[in-house]
């Protein structure tokens, strides 16, 4: 009977469901709504639905598969404790939900596994995408918000309390934007789809009457980081600005996070990097514009090269249900 392992990423709006084999296959998959703050949804809950919908695609396998493990992939989720903590875009942002022990009910004599979405998907990579043999490496998860998931000596960095890893909140700018986390001036608040989307009204707000864009035709609601690349693809030099600030911030950042692990490659993932050379090509050059001398490669004389040591190199589950893959791949990994 072919073993398989539940994946389970938890998001905002819902909850992917899926059925892997050891291969990296999604037999079966499926999603539910995740609450709102203001439905009155328990976790215990919300756990007992996810459940029954993981019941449900067990019988929508073709053939009969044996569940070796659950994985889950969640914001604020703590491995060493098998907890989701004041996890601020799920309804229960002011509790510590034990949410292993949860579901344990439900799967009573199985392994299950439990991180955030960003470490996930760094296992996710190791084992099925371009992290492959590698065993130190960077995946930085590109979305709403901007998460990150470290990898060293093969094994993720959890840190003394289960939170290592959160290079969306190193403080880029002293007193710069307001972070969700209630600091001023974090990386996520500038590289993410919500930070891209200030960086464009804060270019138009000093250039508005001076010169024209298709930035200039949508609100603050209606904008997104693809209309945002698809005016920067047609030339517009408002748009191009602010893939240059974006990438000027995300590659300094970079080679900060170079100088404390000296990774093998930092791979990105995630909706932003859909706008592929607009956002990597102004990265890399800051990239390499603030590394350490020590971190590019020599020749056999001494001589630099114009080539780092760390790759910076696109997921190669972008085009996959990564964070499914990286869910289930915490308990493969383990097996």
């Amino acid at each position: 009977m072919k073993k398989v392992v539940l994946g389970i990423d938890i998001g905002a709006t819902s909850a992917k469901l899926g059925l892997v084999d050891s291969a990296g296959n999604i037999l079966v998959e499926s999603n539910i709504p995740t609450p709102v703050n203001t439905s009155g949804v328990s976790a215990a809950d919300f756990v007992k639905s996810l459940c029954e919908a993981a019941f449900v695609l067990q019988h929508q396998v073709h053939a009969p598969v044996e569940l070796a493990g659950v994985g889950v992939g969640a914001p604020n989720a703590n491995y060493s404790k098998g907890t989701i903590e004041f996890a601020v875009n799920l309804p229960w942002q002011n509790e510590i939900v034990p949410f292993v022990e949860l579901m344990q009910v439900y799967f009573p004599n199985l392994p299950i596994r439990i991180t955030n979405d960003a470490n996930a998907a760094a296992i996710g990579e190791m084992v099925y995408g371009g992290a492959r043999g590698m065993k130190d490496f960077v995946l930085l998860t590109l979305g709403t918000g901007l998460g990150s998931g470290i990898v060293a000596g093969g094994e993720l960095l959890y840190g003394c309390d289960g939170f290592a890893g959160e290079i969306g909140h190193i403080i880029m700018t002293p007193d710069g934007r307001r972070c969700g986390c209630g600091r001023q001036g974090c990386l996520e608040t500038y590289v993410s789809a919500t930070g891209l989307k200030q960086t464009a009204f804060e270019v138009m707000s000093h250039r508005y009457f001076t010169e024209k864009s298709l930035l200039k035709a949508v609100s603050f609601n209606e904008i997104t980081p693809k209309y945002i690349a698809d005016a920067a693809l047609q030339g517009d030099s408002m748009a191009l600005e602010v893939f240059e600030r974006t990438g000027k911030m995300l590659g300094l950042a970079l080679a900060n996070t170079v100088a404390f692990s000296s990774p093998e490659a930092i791979f990105l993932y995630g909706g932003l990097t859909n706008s592929g050379n607009l956002l990597l090509n102004p990265t890399s050059k800051s990239m390499k514009e603030n590394m350490l001398k020590n971190y590019y490669r020599r020749t056999c004389q001494g001589q630099l090269l114009p080539e780092l040591n760390t790759q910076l190199l696109l997921s190669h589950l972008c085009n996959k249900n990564g964070a499914v893959l990286g869910a289930a791949a915490l308990v493969w990994h383990k097996i």
